[in-house]
């Protein structure tokens, strides 16, 4: 039984999933959530707040495997530099742990959870709901998306 902690990178908001795969093939989630950090808190402040928290998240759920979001950014460079600061501290969180690491771009998280790589958000949500045989669409997005990155690496894993 495989437990995968998937994570979407932010420097506000970093979303996290943790999801298990069962030795029948069926995906539990496990754990969900967002770590959050401050506005009015200084960029070094809030990379110690995300690296702390995430360590914390390693400690009690101690994942098997780990799986990011690449980064992406179209038109706001500042944005794609802030979200780099926050891959760093989270690439080093998991190196630290000694949790192997893949990386995994929007549009592969996309087709593999929902067959199609350019799928809109809802439709992503919608796969992760059923997937993981939730009653609702996990929330926040971040939480969701993380939950889709897991679920992306666990069945990646399965065929490698």
């Amino acid at each position: 039984m495989t437990l995968a902690l998937g994570i979407d990178p932010g420097t506000a908001t970093t979303g996290y999933g943790l999801v298990r795969l069962m030795p029948d093939g069926e995906l539990v989630a496990v754990h969900y959530g967002v770590i959050l950090t401050p506005k009015e808190s200084s960029d070094s402040a809030r990379l110690v707040m995300l690296f702390d928290d995430l360590n914390k998240i390693l400690k009690k759920h101690k994942p098997d495997t780990a799986a990011v979001e690449k980064l992406y950014f179209a038109r706001n460079v500042t944005t794609g530099i802030i979200v780099g600061q926050a891959r760093g501290v989270i690439l080093l969180a998991l190196e630290k742990a000694r949790i192997p690491t893949v990386e995994y771009s929007p549009n592969e998280v996309k087709q593999a959870v929902a067959g199609y790589g350019h799928a809109e958000k809802r439709q992503m949500q919608e796969m992760v709901r059923t997937l993981l045989q939730l009653k609702k669409i996990p929330k926040p997005d971040d939480a969701a998306d993380a939950l889709a990155i897991a679920i992306t690496h666990l069945n990646t894993a399965r065929y490698d």
